[in-house]
């Protein structure tokens, strides 16, 4: 429920505030600072990934261990990033370091199978009622691999997807990912805008954009498209504009929807994978895809993916129909570290953990919140949290819009000027690790109070 106490923040506060935790962000950072002017020499940003390239500039990493890393400049922070949702094992977690130092000395590289491969599908196909899996290296590859089962099983090539919602950098679902008001069209009948050039027209005008928590406007683009459209991808809990939740019912609709349409039901737990639960979103809300794509935790800090569907559909790929493949898919150093990861780490005694580390989190932000009166709320969701700065819950990508996102920059920087590492964006989602203790989280609780306080006073 929103604080119906909540009262606006001051604007002018907001940006005295920013400019000194800029100033002291910049002061306690020259190394990182000199090593991304020296980077740009040899990379655009000066990062190897646009997601990196951040205000003021981007903290360079230089180690990691337990719940904790440092930066090029020794500036030490409680890691509330780890890597976009990758290290829910935490750093340097003695079994991955074990599993993969072991595998190492026997050999890092074959593109031939291991025994580990067969172990990991098989938990993951426990884990998400789904039998058949295929590996690949990043959360990118397994949408792209997705959508072309979909669209093979079907016979058709028009998607449907959530506007806002990020599946990785390939030309098939790069549309809509935050468009610009201007651009975005309607909300009934918001417009398929690629997200950067370089995208064929003819491949986002095979997208229909639908805004999340919708229903209603997934039957109009199936009755628009009549035996047109092969899938509907969906994260079945938004994660990249904040955490956006699913209404009652919603998945469950998505997939009779699909269904009663002759088109498949993906989920892209790419990020809510293992992290809301054992068995992800699909467990957490009670609704099974036909394929589901998962990467970052499950492979432990390595890089990873994973694809698993209905037996039916996966047959494309064994009956030749379908190519699937990758000389590093399922290679046996992110094998060793999954198979350590999902069956000795992530145990049900890590979820009991994060969810008492929720509890700490919920209950010390919502106090936080109430006494200082802002119109803010707070998700907290297995390893998964975040920070909305808005009183009312988020439905879809229109709402998110209407966040101050000069708070959320505000939060990020007083947060890393305290010991605690954010992943930037006005998003703010956080990911716990199974390394993180009640002291952690409460780190970023008094930081959180700190500023509550600040805007206040």
């Amino acid at each position: 429920m929103p604080n119906m106490s909540a009262r606006p923040v001051d604007s002018n506060r907001v940006a005295e505030l920013t400019a000194r935790e800029e100033a002291q962000f910049r002061q306690a950072r020259p190394r990182s600072q000199q090593l991304v002017e020296r980077a740009r020499m040899h990379s655009p940003g000066g990062v190897p990934s646009s997601f990196q390239d951040s205000p003021p500039f981007p903290i360079f990493i230089d180690r990691g261990h337990g719940s904790r890393v440092w930066d090029a400049d020794g500036n030490e922070y409680v890691d509330f990033h780890n890597g976009f949702g990758v290290n829910v094992v935490g750093h340097s977690h003695p079994a991955i370091v074990a599993a993969v130092s072991t595998r190492i000395a026997l050999g890092s590289h074959f593109a031939q199978p291991g025994e580990d491969f067969i172990l990991v599908a098989a938990e993951l196909a426990d884990r998400f009622g789904l039998p058949q899996w295929r590996f690949a290296n990043s959360g990118t590859e397994t949408t792209l691999d997705a959508l072309r089962l979909a669209r093979a099983f079907t016979g058709r090539e028009r998607v449907i997807k959530i506007e806002a919602s990020y599946h990785g950098h390939h030309d098939g679902l790069m549309v809509s990912v935050e468009p610009s008001p201007e651009l975005m069209g309607p909300a009934d009948d918001p417009r398929p805008v690629p997200q950067s050039e370089g995208i064929p027209a003819t491949i986002s005008n095979l997208v229909n954009v639908v805004s999340f928590n919708d229903i209603e406007a997934v039957e109009r683009a199936f009755q628009h498209n009549p035996g047109e459209i092969a899938c509907i991808i969906v994260e079945p809990a938004m994660m990249n504009i904040g955490i956006v939740l699913p209404e009652a019912g919603y998945l469950a609709s998505l997939r009779e929807t699909a269904h009663q349409n002759g088109a498949l039901l993906i989920f892209d737990e790419v990020k809510t994978g293992v992290t809301l639960s054992r068995g992800g979103a699909t467990q957490r809300f009670g609704v099974t895809p036909d394929l589901v794509c998962l990467a970052k935790a499950i492979g432990g800090g390595l890089p990873c993916g994973a694809v698993g569907g209905r037996a039916d559909v996966m047959a494309l790929i064994s009956d030749g129909r379908v190519s699937q493949m990758g000389t590093f898919n399922a290679n046996p150093l992110t094998m060793a570290a999954s198979r350590v990861t999902l069956t000795e780490i992530l145990t049900p005694m890590a979820y009991s953990h994060f969810e008492a580390l929720d509890e700490v989190l919920q209950g010390g932000l919502d106090q936080a919140i109430a006494e200082a009166e802002l119109p803010f709320h707070v998700i907290t969701m297995g390893a998964r949290g975040g920070m909305t700065y808005r009183a009312a819950r988020v439905r879809n990508y229109r709402d998110y819009l209407e966040i101050d996102k000069s708070l959320a920059y505000l939060a990020w920087l007083y947060q890393c000027n305290r010991g605690v590492l954010m992943a930037p964006g006005a998003e703010e989602n956080w990911t716990l690790s199974v390394q993180h203790t009640e002291d952690d989280v409460q780190r970023y609780v008094d930081n959180f109070q700190a500023m509550a306080r600040a805007l206040r006073s």
